[in-house]
């Protein structure tokens, strides 16, 4: 009787897909027409609570931030960032879902609209690849590939894009008791807003239930590394105390992406338990930085319609 995996994406009811590890949640993804755009929610910590947030704790006007999700703030002058607009972004079909011992993947197209024209303005093909490590901690590799439908787009100048992370309150330095640090070893948005770093940490305690039952407060948090072939490398982070961070991949000048020659991101999630390791994180970013880039192509094998496969 063949054995099931240890690393599972299993799709829903309710456009959503599940990411298992052990046959235990670890996140999931939502891409309901129901929402703007779509994200991952939620973002489970060694401690077996969500890691991030749906919102600001305190203001309304930014219930666009959605836990994990890609947006840009300008496209041809578009706002793909807020919500309250026409623009939308929406995923139009999966590639492939891959189960494994070691890792899961999951590979899908998101279409951005503007909201009058029936046609897209780009496509996003996303690469999501989940890896366990020990003590309950993982990562999430993101690779994106952003492929217009003119011969050319512009991703203008902004702080905003292209993916973003809202992190739980209690992790946050304003609402909560959470630290940000950056690999350069500065804490606080102070010394790290418009800063580069090859990687951004946002570490604090959540509560959870151990085993005899009791609440109990643990360390968790979430590095966010940008990868050494991103343009603009390293990025200069729109961080805030309130518990947000991103890589402003366009913070000091605009990003083409063209037919012949797409734009491609790539970014790592740590999840993991206690404060921040600045020396396990350099060892985790000299690892991912190794691994190849990845890319759809048609399936090598009948039943397969696409695949995921090295660039």
């Amino acid at each position: 009787m063949p054995q099931q995996p240890r690393c599972e994406v299993i799709p829903l009811p309710g456009h959503q897909v599940s990411f298992r590890v052990d046959g235990g949640e670890v996140t999931r993804w939502h891409y309901g027409s129901e929402y703007p755009r779509p994200f991952f929610f939620p973002f489970n910590g060694p401690s077996g609570e969500t890691l991030t947030r749906m919102g600001h704790p305190d203001a309304s006007n930014h219930d666009h931030h959605r836990s994990v999700w890609f947006a840009h703030h300008k496209v041809l002058g578009i706002n793909f960032w807020g919500d309250g607009n026409d623009a939308f972004i929406r995923q139009k079909m999966w590639f492939e879902y891959r189960d494994g011992e070691e890792e899961c993947a999951m590979a899908v197209q998101l279409d951005w609209h503007d909201g009058h024209d029936p046609q897209p303005l780009l496509e996003q093909e996303v690469i999501a690849t989940l890896r366990p490590l020990e003590d309950g901690e993982w990562t999430l590799d993101l690779q994106s590939t952003f492929r217009p439908k003119s011969a050319e787009l512009e991703f203008e100048q902004s702080n905003f894009g292209f993916l973003a992370v809202r992190v739980a309150k209690s992790l946050s330095g304003h609402f909560g008791e959470g630290t940000i640090t950056g690999a350069s070893g500065e804490v606080g948005e102070k010394n790290l807003f418009g800063i580069e770093n090859r990687w951004m940490d946002y570490s604090g305690p959540i509560l959870t239930v151990d085993a005899q039952g009791e609440t109990v407060s643990v360390t968790n948090g979430i590095t966010y590394f940008d990868h050494p072939a991103n343009p603009n490398f390293p990025a200069k982070w729109h961080v805030r105390e309130d518990g947000w961070m991103g890589a402003s991949a366009c913070r000091d000048s605009a990003l083409l992406t063209t037919r012949l020659e797409p734009l491609r991101l790539r970014y790592l999630l740590h999840v993991h338990e206690s404060g921040i390791n600045p020396q396990r994180a350099e060892e985790l970013f000299t690892a991912w930085k190794q691994r190849p880039m990845q890319t759809v192509q048609k399936g090598s094998k009948p039943h397969m319609q696409f695949e995921i496969a090295e660039l």
